[in-house]
C-alpha cells in the first residue's frame, strides 16, 4: 500500500485494502482474546486469595462472554476453502406439495435472516416469488459480510419439515421439503467464460416485495443460460441495468458451482468414491410431530430446541459441519 503506484489501479487497491483490513480484524481478535484471558487469570488469582461475591459475579459473566468469543474465533479458523470469505448467494425452492411446501419455505427464509441479522450480516432480496395462498414459490438471498459463504455453505441441501399442519382441517400431520441452494458470490477477478450468444434476456415487472417501483416499469431481469438451462432473476435494484449486473454475477456464481461440482465428480470416479452431489441429498430434519428435534444427517448433530434453531440459532449446525468436514480432509 506504500508504494507510489498503488492507486494505479484503484479496483485492485480496494481488493488489497480490503484485505489488509480483514487480516487486521483477525489479529485485533486475537489480541483481544489473548488480552481477555489474562484478565481471567488475574481476577481468578484474586478470588482464590480473598472470596468477593461482586467480583466473582463479574468473573463468571466475564468468563462467559469470553467463551461465546473463543468459540466463535475458533469457528473462523476452519473456513479455509478459496471463496469462503465472499458473500455468499442463498436460495430457496419449496418442493412439491403446494402450500404446505411454500409456507416450509417462508420459515425457512426467516431462519435464515435472522441468523444472518445477529451475525451483522446484510441480506437484500434479489429475487421473490410469493406462494399461491402462503409463502413464497422461489427466493433469492444476496447475503453480504465477511464470510458469509463460509458459513452458510453448510445449509446446501434438502431440508425436511414435519409437523400437525396449519392448514389442514383435520389436523393431520404434513412432510414437507425444500431445497436450498449456497453460492458464493464472485468478483470480476474470477474467470468464468461467459457467451453472450448463449444468454436469453427477458424483462419484467417485479412482482416481491420491494419498494415504491413495484410494478411500474419493467425493471426485472430474467436471464437464461441457455447450454445448461441455468436461469436466474434479479428484482432488487430500481434500474434494469443494476439487475441485469445482479443477475449475470448471480449466472456466473452458478456456472461456477456447476464446474466445481464437475471436477468433483470426476475426481470421485477416478478414486472410486460414491459421491453424492446435487440437490437430492436431504441434509437435516425438523421435526415438530410427535416430539421436538432438528437434526443434521451429515454430522448427527441433532437439537430440541426447534423454535431456537427457526430463530436463526443456526451456529452449533453449522460448527458441526465444518467440523465434520475438517474430518473428510484429514480422516483419523
Amino acid at each position: 500500500m506504500a508504494q507510489p503506484d498503488f492507486w494505479n489501479d484503484g479496483q485492485a487497491a480496494q481488493k488489497v485494502i480490503e484485505q489488509t483490513k480483514q487480516l487486521r480484524d483477525k489479529r485485533d481478535h486475537f489480541l483481544h482474546l489473548q488480552d481477555g484471558v489474562e484478565n481471567l487469570q488475574v481476577t481468578l488469582s484474586l478470588l482464590q486469595d480473598e472470596a468477593d461475591a461482586d467480583m466473582q459475579t463479574e468473573f463468571e459473566d466475564e468468563l462467559d462472554e469470553m467463551t461465546k468469543s473463543l468459540e466463535q474465533y475458533r469457528l473462523e479458523q476452519l473456513l479455509d476453502e478459496p471463496y469462503d470469505g465472499n458473500n455468499a448467494i442463498l436460495e430457496i425452492h419449496p418442493g412439491a406439495g403446494g402450500t404446505e411446501s411454500q409456507d416450509w419455505g417462508a420459515m425457512l427464509l426467516r431462519m435464515y435472516t435472522r441468523w444472518a441479522s445477529q451475525r451483522g450480516f446484510q441480506v437484500e432480496t434479489a429475487n421473490y416469488e410469493v406462494g399461491d395462498e402462503a409463502g413464497i414459490k422461489s427466493v433469492t438471498l444476496l447475503v453480504n459480510g465477511h464470510n458469509a459463504y463460509g458459513y452458510l455453505r453448510s445449509e446446501k441441501g434438502v431440508h425436511r419439515l414435519v409437523r400437525i399442519s396449519p392448514f389442514d382441517a383435520a389436523g393431520r400431520r404434513h412432510t414437507s421439503f425444500a431445497s436450498v441452494d449456497v453460492m458464493p458470490e464472485l468478483d470480476d477477478d474470477t474467470d468464468i467464460d461467459i457467451n453472450t450468444d448463449d444468454l436469453r434476456v427477458d424483462v419484467f415487472r417485479s412482482s416481491g416485495a420491494g419498494g415504491q417501483h413495484i410494478n411500474k416499469t419493467s425493471s426485472a431481469v430474467r436471464i437464461t443460460h441457455i447450454p445448461t438451462g441455468i436461469v436466474v432473476s434479479s428484482q432488487a435494484q430500481r434500474s434494469q441495468l443494476q439487475n441485469r449486473q445482479t443477475a449475470m454475477n448471480m449466472l456466473k456464481s452458478k456456472l461456477y458451482q456447476l464446474e466445481e461440482e464437475q471436477k468433483a465428480k470426476k475426481r470421485a470416479e477416478i478414486q472410486g468414491q460414491q459421491l453424492d452431489i446435487g440437490w437430492g441429498s436431504q441434509i437435516r430434519s425438523y421435526v415438530f410431530h410427535p416430539y421436538t428435534l432438528v437434526k443434521d444427517h451429515r454430522t448427527n448433530f441433532e437439537t430440541h430446541d426447534g423454535n431456537a434453531v427457526m430463530d436463526g440459532e443456526l451456529d452449533p449446525f453449522i460448527d458441526a459441519y465444518l467440523q465434520w468436514k475438517l474430518s473428510q480432509k484429514n480422516p483419523t
